[in-house]
């Protein structure tokens, strides 16, 4: 049993910041990456972050320069910083772990989301 937890949402004005984190826990050998990804009501869930080993991140266009993945390995968790927020950053923030279950064998793990909210 592997659970991913997010947590860190909430309301904020225009040009604030958040802190999301995500957390993986449960039988796992270890995380090879995690990402964020963000959903809103009728549109495709799009990539807004990953983070893997050696710290290598990849940002979407609409996010770079104000957001910022990183993670603590020792906890399996990852962050995003949120700075700048808009708007149209408002979404269902997901976080997903992509891990090692057992030897040569990953899978794929989906947090149950956080809401952003971006008032303008």
């Amino acid at each position: 049993q592997v659970q991913v937890v997010e947590s860190g949402g909430g309301l904020v004005q225009a040009g604030g910041s958040l802190r999301l984190s995500c957390g993986v826990s449960g039988s796992i050998l270890s995380v090879i990456a995690m990402e964020w990804y963000r959903q809103v009501p009728g549109k495709q869930r799009e990539l807004v972050a990953n983070i893997r080993s050696g710290d290598i991140t990849r940002y979407g266009d609409s996010v770079k320069g104000r957001f910022t993945i990183s993670r603590d390995n020792a906890k399996n968790t990852v962050y995003l910083q949120m700075d700048s927020l808009k708007p149209e950053d408002t979404a269902k923030y997901y976080c997903y772990a992509d891990v090692f279950v057992r030897v040569g064998q990953s899978s794929g793990y989906w947090g149950q989301g956080t809401q952003v909210s971006v008032s303008s």
